[in-house]
């Protein structure tokens, strides 16, 4: 299958509120559509995870994160203009060169039940190119949550998804099936709107 293909069924999967596995810039995720609360709740079901529990979402570029923030930090820009070449993230202090998601205060047009009770969203630009593309074709947030039960070790490659997590989803998506390597969860810095920063995990 060739990843177009690949990439559009998992385009067509979400558009029916289905809920898809997917290689991203960190490890396995699940995905489905942000701003579609059913396909949300099904993702915390197959998580077994708690609903309280905010979930991620990935985008393809800031101007598409806008959407999703009512007002954006000046620092989260400053950070975004720190992309490196590689595509990852420079940290401020210069030690982190790893995808980093972003918790921003102020989240909308996004489904309720993916939004933390004091209104932020974690939120990450993804350069890989099989995720980023994919944001690109769906047009709208993705979802990202590791392809693991709650409280057991995120999928690096996909030999590692647990069978319960294969059963659950509506569309396994065949690209970088083959990889063995290792695959770390991203960074997550906290902005807050009056600027204020916090490294949740480095």
């Amino acid at each position: 299958m060739t990843r177009e293909e690949d990439i559009r069924q998992a385009v067509e999967t979400m558009r029916k509120g289905g809920v898809i596995l997917y290689p991203t810039d960190t490890v396995w995720g699940i995905g489905c559509d942000a701003t579609n609360a059913e396909a949300v709740a099904k993702v915390y079901k197959i998580k077994q995870r708690d609903d309280s529990k905010a979930l991620i979402c990935l985008v393809d570029s800031d101007a598409r994160m806008q959407r999703y923030i009512r007002n954006v930090p000046e620092v989260a820009w400053q950070l975004i203009d720190s992309l490196s070449d590689n595509g990852q993230w420079s940290m401020v202090n210069g030690q982190c060169s790893k995808p980093t998601t972003l918790i921003l205060d102020g989240a909308v047009n996004l489904a309720p039940n993916l939004i933390a009770e004091d209104g932020s969203i974690g939120i990450r630009i993804t350069q890989e190119p099989f995720s980023k593309e994919l944001c690109y074709r769906f047009q709208k947030a993705i979802v990202s949550t590791s392809a693991n039960i709650s409280g057991e070790p995120a999928a690096q490659n996909y030999c590692d998804i647990d069978q319960r997590i294969l059963d659950a989803v509506d569309y396994v998506c065949w690209s970088r099936r083959q990889e063995h390597k290792p695959h770390t969860p991203s960074a997550i810095i906290r902005l807050r709107e009056n600027g204020e920063v916090t490294v949740v995990r480095s």
